[in-house]
């Protein structure tokens, strides 16, 4: 492997990877960097977040900046304002011993007077979110004439975000004279249009294989009953004392109800969703990245993009329906060529979705026990120990260390010993004495196939066990089983609903549900506030099986405006299904009474 020197880089660069501590270039620098610098041009890097992307085209752009010249020569999107931040502060660590470099962070969510200013001044270097450079193109606040770097970051993230008018917005008011740079995680058909649109005979460079998840990565699974979901987070938690982790949940509303219960039963934990302003995101964030956080609860939009060094763990607490965005989740850890694991908590009807995923990124996932109370208190206490053998000794203690010894001199050393265990260690004891077994043994009759029908155990019987329902979504809305199943969760706040088969046809579906619970779930459904998707919920043997014609606009048509409107509102209820409306803004919607 070469060292920086021998990638052809300008002495200031080098000396500023050295004094950031970087020993030898990670296999995508080494990769890009000398491509870029020998032969310009345009080029596709295939890689995994936490690889070193970065540096590999942040340096080449750095080294053929003209730092006298005040006009913006490169101009790099990335999909959120975390990773515009990441970036920008990663590119002004390695121009540190180039004067005259200015690098303009450009985000939604934080003054556009000062951002305003800052473009006037000249930036050599732009990093942007599309949204806001969009806003500040339509302003005529930007001069692209003198770009000839353009870099996506992130692309398949930033276009499954719904980015893509943006982007193509922003492409089009760029020089025809440029070098085109796209770095992307998968290759999904998005990025390929781009590919083919805007880039001429572009260099690939794949590190590792294609689609495929890092391989510092372990990836692991857990079977337990659904209701015992937050019980095995917690004893994952306390079995991992030094964790440092995100865990994924599908919804804002989970994701809140999982974090708030976490710091009730003690834990550093807080939420990241749609939800939170942009000055709650900044506190959270700030937190997390100094360990006053040890776990981050977060839905998917809200953690995309996010850059944080030395993840222990991610863990799924609900999985994800698309396996390209499990690769995103897991990519999260095992950063940098270090080493992290994914975990995954599922019940039996999700086995079936890690099987798809291990196609996916063509790893195996390792069955894993949930730790029993036993365990979990051995491992407590060793690293009770471990804490008490490696403390600092300040010298001030000295002084205070005869009236320690006088207080402490009636008990032995076995009596110290087993005082100082328990004054730490009694909760655990307490808590796990009579802890349960929570993991479920695996029957192949029991797993849900992958696809449009799901055939589990739980079938209608004679005796009325299971009760059909008619729900107005299906194949042409592009649903599958499990999203139907978390429609329902979602819907009726619960997850303890029994769900046997579902047959999803093209306009509607069928759901056996518990008998129990057909009127929690008509009458939630039938809540505007609860059901705010206007998903239809009726008993199948009250209505024809074709059904009534839909009124307005269809769900597909639904979704095409969500995706228009998305980018100017603070709703993102479309991160968790796709037929989701948004919400309306000021002024539409209803008519004002005169």
């Amino acid at each position: 492997m070469p060292n920086f020197q021998e990638l052809g880089l300008a002495p200031q660069l080098v000396e500023a990877v050295e004094a950031l501590g970087f020993k030898e270039p990670m296999p995508v620098q080494a990769e890009v960097i000398p491509a870029l610098i020998n032969q310009p041009g345009d080029l596709v890097g295939l890689a995994q977040t936490g690889t070193g992307k970065t540096a590999a085209f942040g340096l080449p752009l750095l080294h053929h900046i003209d730092p006298e010249l005040n006009k913006t020569q490169a101009l790099i999107l990335c999909p959120t304002r975390e990773l515009c931040l990441q970036i920008s502060n990663d590119l002004r660590n390695y121009a540190r011993f180039i004067p005259g470099i200015r690098v303009s962070s450009i985000y939604g969510g934080a003054s556009i007077d000062l951002q305003i200013k800052q473009l006037a001044e000249g930036p050599q270097i732009i990093v942007a979110t599309p949204g806001r450079l969009n806003d500040m193109i339509r302003r005529k606040r930007t001069d692209f004439s003198r770009v000839r770097w353009l870099v996506l970051d992130e692309a398949d993230e930033m276009l499954d975000m719904g980015f893509q008018e943006e982007v193509d917005a922003i492409l089009e008011h760029t020089p025809t004279e440029k070098h085109t740079l796209l770095f992307s995680a998968t290759m999904p058909e998005e990025v390929e249009r781009i590919l083919t649109r805007y880039m001429d005979n572009p260099v690939v460079k794949t590190i590792g294989a294609r689609n495929s998840g890092t391989s510092n990565v372990k990836h692991m699974y857990y079977l337990v009953q659904a209701k015992d979901r937050y019980a095995a987070l917690k004893r994952i938690a306390d079995f991992n004392p030094r964790i440092y982790a995100i865990i994924f949940c599908r919804t804002r509303i989970e994701t809140q109800e999982i974090a708030d219960s976490l710091i009730r039963d003690g834990y550093n934990a807080d939420a990241l969703h749609g939800d939170l302003s942009q000055a709650a995101r900044d506190h959270v964030m700030n937190r997390f990245r100094n360990r006053a956080l040890q776990m981050l609860v977060a839905t998917d939009v809200a953690a995309r993009g996010l850059d944080v060094n030395d993840l222990t763990h991610v863990i799924n607490y609900n999985l994800p329906d698309d396996s390209e965005i499990y690769l995103h989740r897991s990519g999260r850890t095992g950063r940098a060529d270090k080493t992290g694991i994914s975990i995954s908590i599922i019940n039996l009807k999700e086995k079936f979705k890690i099987r798809q995923i291990e196609k996916k990124i063509k790893r195996e996932f390792a069955k894993a026990k949930i730790p029993t109370g036993v365990q979990v208190c051995e491992k407590q206490l060793f690293n009770h120990i471990d804490r008490m053998e490696n403390v600092e000794l300040d010298a001030e203690i000295e002084s205070f260390l005869p009236v320690i010894y006088r207080k402490l001199e009636w008990m032995d050393r076995e009596e110290i010993i087993k005082r100082f265990v328990s004054l730490e260690f009694n909760r655990f004891l307490e808590y796990y004495r009579d802890a349960r077994d929570l993991n479920v043994e695996e029957k192949k009759s029991e797993e849900v196939p992958d696809e449009g029908r799901s055939k589990s155990k739980g079938r209608r019987d004679d005796n009325g066990q299971f009760t059909r329902l008619f729900v107005s979504i299906g194949r042409k809305d592009r649903v599958l089983p499990p999203q139907i199943i978390g429609l329902i969760n979602e819907v009726t706040r619960s997850r303890e609903i029994k769900i046997g088969r579902i047959d999803i046809m093209d306009n509607y579906s069928f759901v056996d549900v518990d008998s129990g619970a057909v009127g929690r779930i008509l009458k939630a459904f039938g809540n505007e506030k609860s059901n705010p998707h206007g998903v239809r919920v009726e008993k199948a043997s009250e209505r024809e099986f074709e059904p009534a014609p839909r009124k307005g606009k269809s769900f597909r048509e639904k979704e095409k405006h969500f995706d228009s409107e998305r980018k100017f509102s603070k709703n993102k209820a479309g991160d968790d299904y796709p037929w989701k409306k948004p919400e309306r803004r000021n002024g539409q919607g209803k008519g004002k009474k005169r």
